[in-house]
């Protein structure tokens, strides 16, 4: 498809072998797809697993960090293409112009701000491009359970669910990209 899929997730080695499990399961299926991965450009953790992957089934890999991550054994060298940003916020710009769709795998503090930055820009009409939690071992059921809060408490449109969609299936997340149109949603600031 050659679509730039951008993958957010935790650059940390302590976790359950799970996660890794299933990043390299992601990064085999965006190369076996023909998608290109564009991400954090980090080494370790998720990120490292996902890109690694990518490479062993032959794909291509695009790797954005900040100069100040830039440093070696932490940044992911063997990128098809590396792109240094002088800070987060043009890191993010640039994934995020760069990108087809977005899928946040487990993550910290930095996944999960730049999954609710993606969804926050999605609602604000920036952009139309799929967006999928990747729910891996119920990692995100809290945040879920708060976006339901956010709902329930009017401080979102019941709509605003349409922005992501949540699996814990590689192969359904793909698929739903594969097949992802845009659909208009309400303004945010209409009445209902």
């Amino acid at each position: 498809m050659n679509r730039t899929i951008c993958v957010y997730s935790s650059s940390s080695n302590e976790l359950d072998p799970i996660y890794f499990e299933t990043a390299a399961q992601l990064g085999a299926s965006i190369a076996k797809h023909g998608d290109i991965l564009l991400f954090g450009g980090g080494m370790r953790g998720l990120m490292g697993a996902t890109a690694r992957a990518v490479h062993e089934h032959h794909g291509k890999v695009i790797g954005v960090i900040p100069e100040a991550l830039n440093i070696k054994g932490v940044a992911y060298e063997n990128c098809d293409e590396f792109i240094v940003t002088k800070d987060l916020r043009t890191r993010e710009a640039v994934m995020d112009e760069r990108s087809d769709a977005f899928i946040a795998l487990p993550g910290g503090y930095g996944t999960l701000e730049e999954l609710l930055e993606i969804i926050t820009l999605k609602q604000l009409g920036y952009h139309q491009k799929a967006i999928v939690i990747l729910n891996i071992n119920g990692y995100y059921d809290p945040l879920l359970r708060q976006f339901d809060e956010v709902i329930d408490q009017h401080f979102a449109r019941p709509d605003s669910q349409q922005l992501y969609f949540v699996t814990d299936n590689i192969e359904a997340c793909l698929d739903y990209i594969d097949h992802y149109r845009p659909e208009p949603l309400p303004e945010k600031w209409a009445n209902g």
